[in-house]
């Protein structure tokens, strides 16, 4: 067997009814698909046998361990030459996988991943998410799928990697947070090729509200601090862009106070107050006007700007607040919202 699809799961049976019902129509259809239940009180075992004879599925239930621990569980009793690491919000178009070997059969790769897209499905608060992850003005748009890279390093909602080669890595770590980033720093230390698959690209639902976004992206600015501690040659100009653009607005929030007390004396400062919104209102217009465009909606347009707002001050506050803890005061690896993540 060529593929096996490893999904682990944490109280989403929905999603994973979506997702199998996606892996039911691939048109290239040698693979397995191993559902990993990670300790969940609402499982997916109904939904699993509802696709028992459609589909060369395997469920297992275990104690929860986390993502990547679930995804190792899985690893280990998968029986395909590549495994191919899917999150359960995800949904794939019909010609994933054949994009998958039309990419392997052209250049062989150890390991590879692909973008990911907003379905048109979506609500529009998990539209304006999406946008916030794969925008050029929010992030590079290297996860919109961005070719020109030095180096690309696949996260775990789409990721591929040669069997052998995972095992010989020993799966991913125990990080809870970062621990895709963490496993595709150890795949090119190693020497492995990688590469981005553009065609290869699945619709991510990410966070179905923005509570829930901020609490992912403050963590994985926390993750970036504590992946610089185990690798400081990790940590690269780009990633230290939303703790910039977190400082800047919180600097440029201290003008407009201080500009509009100032007014109550000084009529005059009330230029420190505009001075000090438009490079934010300037921001939020670019913002607008693109998500607007490209999704041919007003109200995911200023969604949009709430979504970006809160993927880079989340991410920024979350960079700060880490690299104060484990830099500055020596505190070891930690998350936050542990508890409280999926509320």
């Amino acid at each position: 067997m060529k593929y096996s699809f490893i999904v682990p799961v944490f109280n989403r049976p929905n999603e994973v009814d979506e997702l199998l019902e996606s892996l039911t129509t691939q048109t290239l259809t040698d693979f397995e698909v191993l559902v990993v239940e990670d300790g969940s009180k609402e499982t997916c075992a109904g939904v699993c046998q509802k696709y028992a004879e459609r589909l060369n599925l395997r469920y297992f239930e275990k104690e929860n361990s986390g993502p990547g621990q679930s995804r190792n569980y899985g690893a280990e009793r998968a029986e395909g030459e590549y495994l191919i690491i899917l999150d359960s919000d995800v949904v794939l178009p019909a010609g994933y996988l054949q994009a998958v070997d039309d990419e392997l059969t052209s250049q062989p790769a150890d390991a590879f991943g692909g973008p990911d897209r907003a379905h048109e499905s979506f609500t529009d608060t998990q539209k304006a998410i999406s946008y916030s992850m794969t925008s050029f003005f929010t992030t590079g748009g290297i996860r919109g799928g961005k070719k020109k890279l030095d180096k690309f390093y696949p996260r775990s909602f789409n990721m591929g990697i040669r069997a052998e080669v995972y095992k010989k890595l020993g799966g991913f770590s125990k990080m809870r947070f970062g621990e895709d980033i963490d496993f595709s720093i150890r795949i090119f230390k190693n020497g492995c090729q990688c590469r981005l698959f553009p065609e290869a690209w699945v619709w991510h639902k990410r966070r179905t509200d923005f509570r829930k976004f901020f609490r992912q992206v403050f963590n994985s600015g926390i993750a970036r601090i504590n992946l610089y501690k185990k690798y400081p040659e990790s940590l690269k100009l780009v990633h230290l862009l939303p703790a910039v653009f977190t400082m800047g607005v919180g600097i440029l929030l201290l003008l407009f106070t201080v500009g509009f007390i100032g007014t109550l004396s000084y009529p005059s400062a009330k230029y420190l107050c505009l001075a000090a919104l438009a490079p934010l209102v300037l921001f939020s217009a670019i913002i607008f006007t693109d998500a607007a465009i490209q999704y041919k909606s007003i109200g995911i347009g200023l969604r949009s700007i709430a979504a970006s707002f809160i993927q880079l001050l989340g991410y920024g506050t979350g960079f700060l607040k880490a690299w104060w803890k484990r830099c500055v005061l020596g505190k070891d690896e930690f998350q936050a919202f542990e508890k409280t993540f999926y509320k």
